[in-house]
């Protein structure tokens, strides 16, 4: 198990952590009814943090943040000798935490996406793991929370009897909702970016090689040009400029302190 705290990536806080330690806070969370908030960050995720100041602090706030992607793996290797051998890929330590989760009886709340989704995620999880109980599942209302909404929302998923929450909503909201939910609830948070859709057969998994080598990027590219080339046409060549620069002390990527001042406005 390596979990060796968090790192400086361009200024993002990136837990230096394998499968085995995130599942195992998000478990240990999940069992004593601790809040935790959790994200797998790949180079979108990393470069948002960049991009907007604001999001870095909320990103540093995080409890976990793992390397999602390859490139972000690289850099904690590069940058600070963590020894790492794989990512934390966050639809690879969903299925850790739910298969735990199962295990040991603690329910699952899964907010975000739509019903459709939900619904076939749903079966699919409960051919995956028999025992996994699903306390509640909330599609996304697709706009911006309305005055009280969040407390709301808070209450239904303690009502449900859960114990840990999945948050899909897309980068960057999802991580938006989770650090501004944390306060209200005393369960974990994962943000989990695509598991939703990968995990209910609506996006096709890259062969593991592609993965292997860091070109899901160009996977993700060709299945969805039209919404994803700004992020890969235009940030991936910024992070490796930056990563480089910061390699080089050419720039000094100094991190913002974490915060807890609560967004008043975030997608739900």
């Amino acid at each position: 198990m390596i979990d060796s705290g968090k790192r400086n990536v361009l200024g993002v806080l990136v837990d230096a952590v394998d499968y085995d330690a995130a599942a195992d806070k998000v478990l240990a969370a999940a069992r004593d009814r601790r809040p935790l908030a959790l994200t797998a960050l790949a180079v979108h995720g990393v470069m948002t943090g960049v991009q907007d100041p604001a999001h870095n602090a909320r990103l540093n706030s995080f409890d976990v943040v793992t390397p999602d992607g390859q490139p972000v793996r690289w850099a904690l290797n590069l940058l600070h000798h963590a020894g790492l051998t794989d990512r934390v890929y966050g639809p690879e330590l969903t299925l850790r935490v739910l298969r735990g989760l199962a295990e040991e009886g603690l329910p699952v709340y899964l907010y975000g996406s739509t019903e459709a989704t939900l619904e076939r995620l749903s079966g699919a999880l409960a051919e995956m793991f028999p025992g996994l109980v699903i306390a509640g599942m909330e599609p996304s209302k697709f706009r911006a929370v309305s005055p009280g909404e969040d407390v709301e929302i808070a209450e239904r998923i303690k009502a449900s009897g859960a114990r840990c929450v999945l948050v899909g909503l897309g980068c960057p909201r999802q991580e938006i909702f989770t650090y501004a939910m944390r306060p209200l609830l005393d369960i974990p948070l994962l943000a989990v970016g695509a598991a939703f859709d990968y995990h209910a057969g609506q996006l096709r998994k890259p062969p593991p090689w592609m993965q292997r080598y860091g070109l899901e990027w160009l996977w993700r590219f060709g299945l969805e040009p039209r919404r994803l080339w700004r992020r890969y046409v235009i940030l991936n060549p910024q992070y490796l400029a930056r990563l480089a620069a910061q390699k080089t002390g050419l720039w000094k990527a100094r991190p913002p302190a974490p915060t807890d001042e609560r967004p008043t406005s975030f997608a739900v």
